[in-house]
């Protein structure tokens, strides 16, 4: 740890956060307990639908779960759905503007779904992943996508289960159960956990780094805004102490060309 602004003591995450694109994955199927109606369908899926998903099954391209109801076990509900634009009719299945228009869409959709601002949506457990149809439907001209929103971390070794509906879910003062902290001395490697789990960070605040229409400017910039301006935010956000820790998590180029303008600054705290 180095000393900034006083008596702030920040550690620095340098390696980039993961952002959850989905449909990384290849081989292997459609995803857990498969319905065989759903496998190749050219049908734009059903909105609210609710399925048990695996934590493999969100990085695969295509899912084709059983669905199951939304007042049973669930751990993924299905909140936006549509066609492609028609930009993408010729578009390759793994192509980069396929992931960039799901990245963009996913995003904005699950914000307005949950009840969430840009930032409190990067300081929760809830994310997206998303779907196309399979290699075959896609193929037989199929062009549509499908949001699902679930819960976790990188290291869940399950995902957790959903209320019936998840829609406004982060609305007022968000149950502690939905937001990101981190169990450990260091953000760099501190498992990510619910903050109603023991805990020694907190993901407290964002902070904005550029503007929508602005080039990459390189890590280094990025890397000092964000030093910079969460010392500000964290210290804003504990009330202004004399003696406070802070860290934070900025991203990168590939992040940054996905659409996000954002760090994420935490804040030492077991609260």
């Amino acid at each position: 740890m180095g000393t900034r602004r006083g008596a702030a003591r920040v550690a620095a995450l340098v390696g980039a956060a993961a952002v959850l694109l989905g449909g990384c994955a290849s081989g292997g199927g459609q995803g857990t307990n498969a319905d065989p109606e759903q496998v190749d369908t050219v049908d734009v899926p059903t909105l609210g639908a609710c399925r048990e998903l695996a934590p493999d099954d969100v990085a695969r391209p295509s899912n084709a779960s059983r669905t199951v109801g939304c007042d049973a076990p669930h751990t993924a509900q299905t909140y936006a759905v549509g066609d492609l634009p028609d930009a993408l009719d010729d578009a390759a299945y793994d192509a980069t503007e396929v992931g960039a228009f799901a990245y963009e869409t996913c995003t904005a959709k699950l914000q307005d779904f949950l009840g969430a601002d840009v930032s409190l949506s990067l300081r929760t457990l809830l994310t997206w992943a998303w779907f196309r149809p399979s290699e075959e439907a896609w193929d037989d001209g199929a062009r549509w996508y499908r949001c699902d929103v679930v819960g976790g971390t990188e290291d869940s070794a399950s995902l957790p289960r959903l209320p019936e509906t998840a829609q406004g879910l982060l609305q007022g003062r968000p149950d502690d159960r939905w937001l990101v902290c981190a169990d450990g001395p260091s953000i760099a490697d501190a498992p990510r956990v619910a903050c109603a789990d023991p805990h020694q960070w907190r993901a407290a605040t964002t902070i904005k780094v550029g503007e929508a229409d602005d080039d990459y400017p390189g890590d280094e910039v990025v890397r000092n805004r964000t030093r910079t301006f969460c010392s500000d935010s964290v210290r804003a956000y504990l009330g202004y102490p004399v003696d406070f820790e802070y860290s934070y998590t900025y991203f990168h180029r590939a992040e940054w060309d996905f659409g996000n303008r954002r760090s994420i600054c935490w804040a030492k705290t077991e609260d």
